[in-house]
């Protein structure tokens, strides 16, 4: 599925868009299932183990920023995860051996909101070596006036930024901290269908969406299978359960990477929207 230029794009940049992989069919299942979940919202009146709700949602208005675990919810949104394309597309990128790690969608809705904090994944859940990257499905057209993702090219290569702030791991750096001049920053802009892939060391963010439609993208992240998490308990069955393709290993494969951990945790750690309310719209205060 990928050339050797996008190959090496990817490895150079940390980032890859890549077009037409779901089909219309398939991505009108997905937007159904996706449309169930907002409607039944109606009657959630604080985020739960499905929801992450927004300010002003009610039953009138739902305002749902993310569906938590789509993949682990229904079997659509778990078949899209596996899809025989994308997996094609992970081996070129992290090898035979892939695991699925864990999925969310975010939804940016129409009239702003859901804005997200320059930040890496990697400082939220460091492992043995860094073969992990993170692969984001536009369910809608998205252009630069809907808060598509964005990233900084190559900041991959970079150290591990802080994400604490009041020494509390908030999930989000200081944008002056940065190294690299965010003025380099690209948005992944694409057709729905398409497929964004980031570094799980990558420095990524997003502004809110100013468009006339909703911003919706299902995020699944994937590992190589010998890749093994340093904060997060293992329970052995469950993760060999998420391999998707090769086979098990009781032997990580430990590189020399940089690493910060995660500690200690906000009050909402189950919400990247909530730890990072603290310094919520530092990055595009200009916005």
């Amino acid at each position: 599925m990928l050339n050797s230029e996008q190959i090496a794009f990817y490895r150079d940049h940390g980032y890859l868009v890549v077009e037409n992989v779901f089909s219309e069919t398939e991505l009108a299942e997905l937007n159904a299932v996706t449309d169930h979940y907002v409607e039944a919202s109606r009657v959630v009146t604080d985020s739960n183990s499905v929801y992450d709700i927004g300010p002003g949602h009610s039953h009138g208005t739902p305002r749902v920023r993310r569906i938590k675990d789509p993949a682990d919810q229904h079997d659509v949104y778990h078949a899209a995860s596996r899809h025989p394309k994308l997996v094609k597309i992970l081996q070129c990128l992290l090898g035979p051996d892939v695991r699925f790690d864990h999925s969310k969608l975010n939804i940016k809705p129409v009239g702003g909101g859901a804005a997200i904090e320059w930040h890496q994944d990697w400082a939220f859940y460091p492992f043995t070596n860094d073969d992990l990257l993170a692969v984001g499905l536009y369910l809608d057209d998205c252009n630069e006036d809907n808060g598509p993702l964005q990233v900084l090219p190559g900041s991959h290569r970079g150290p591990v930024a802080d994400h604490h702030h009041d020494g509390i791991f908030v999930g989000a750096c200081d944008p002056d901290a940065i190294e690299q001049d965010l003025n380099q920053a690209v948005a992944l802009t694409a057709k729905a269908g398409s497929i964004t892939i980031h570094h799980v060391r990558t420095l990524h963010a997003s502004t809110e969406n100013r468009g006339a439609r909703e911003r919706r993208l299902l995020l699944f992240s994937y590992a190589a299978t010998d890749a093994w998490p340093l904060v997060d308990k293992v329970e052995l069955d469950e993760f060999n359960s998420r391999i998707i393709t090769g086979a098990p290993t009781l032997a990580p494969r430990q590189t020399a990477v940089p690493i910060r951990l995660p500690l200690p945790h906000a009050e909402r750690a189950d919400s990247i929207f909530e730890s990072q309310e603290a310094v919520a719209g530092r990055s595009f205060a200009e916005a």
